[in-house]
Order: structure tokens, then C-alpha cells, then sequence
């Protein structure tokens, strides 16, 4: 859902950059789980505010500058269970497409989806096939199924593009 970017003033809040599609929307969660290398600790969040481009946060425990940096660099997440149910078929969160194959209309291969990020424009799959690493705008008239269940998406695009 994010990451901590760092401390914010000395009194233990934090600067959190959320990667949700409204910054604020992480807001909505009384828990946030911090954690790195799979190890996770959840943080009930005592008070917080919108910044320009970011979010601070004070969490319950965390009553220090130092405590606050300590966290820089953990990733910010709130359990499955606890986020909303998908309207449609058609939406995802960015979560169930990572690890997903990525072939093409001729049934070609071009790996596997590593990462997403967004531009502005529109959402890209960043899908890695070996040392390849390809971008791909997640779009509809490129991104032409996802079959969660099969564990695939389907695209128009080239190996070679």
C-alpha cells in the first residue's frame, strides 16, 4: 500500500508515500502492518495527515525521531480481509497481478509481471523474462484478459517491441 519515506519532525511521526490510487484513501485503516525481508509488525495509527505528495502518520509506540526513522524504508500494508470488495471482473489490485504469466496473442511468452507503477496516463506492468524487462501500458486495447485463476494475462505485444 506504501512505503515509509522517513521521519517527520521529532515527536516519532513518519512520512509515508502511498502507492493507492487516492494517497488519503490509506487513511481509512486504523492498523497498518510495517514491515521488510517478511518480517511484519502492525502499528495502530494514533493521528495523521494529508501532506503534498506524501502522508504523516504517528503510530502507537513509535514516540521518537529516532523509533520514526528506524522505520525508513518498510513497506506499509493492511491485510487483505480488511480492504474492499472489487466491483467488477475488471478491477485488480496491483497484488493479484504480480507473479502473473505474460503471453502474448501468438502464445508467446514475455515473462512474468514483477512490478507495476503509474505514469499519470495510465497504470504499466513492468514484466520481467529472464534479464528482459519489459513495459507495458496496462490499457485496454494491450492488456486483453487477465485470468487470475490460470494465473495469466493475455496482450497484444510483440517480443520484440
Amino acid at each position: 500500500m506504501g512505503y515509509v519515506s522517513g521521519a517527520f519532525g521529532i515527536r516519532g511521526w513518519i512520512n509515508v508515500i502511498a502507492d493507492t490510487e487516492f494517497a488519503d484513501s490509506l487513511l481509512d485503516y486504523e492498523t497498518w502492518w510495517l514491515g521488510r525481508d517478511g518480517r511484519w509488525q502492525a502499528y495502530a495509527v494514533q493521528d495523521s495527515h494529508v501532506q503534498p505528495k506524501k502522508l504523516a502518520a504517528r503510530l502507537e509506540g513509535i514516540d521518537d525521531r529516532d523509533s520514526a526513522f528506524a522505520l525508513k524504508g518498510m513497506q506499509v500494508a493492511v491485510p487483505r480481509s480488511a480492504m474492499p470488495v472489487l466491483d467488477s471482473d475488471d478491477e485488480f489490485y496491483w497484488a493479484d497481478l504480480i507473479g502473473l504469466k505474460v503471453v502474448n496473442t501468438q502464445g508467446e511468452s514475455l515473462g512474468v509481471v514483477d512490478k507495476l507503477f503509474e505514469t499519470g496516463a495510465n497504470d504499466v506492468l513492468v514484466v520481467l523474462d529472464g534479464k528482459t524487462e519489459r513495459l507495458l501500458p496496462f490499457v485496454a486495447h494491450v492488456v486483453l484478459k487477465v485470468d487470475r485463476d490460470a494465473g495469466c494475462i493475455t496482450v497484444d505485444w510483440g517480443l520484440d517491441y
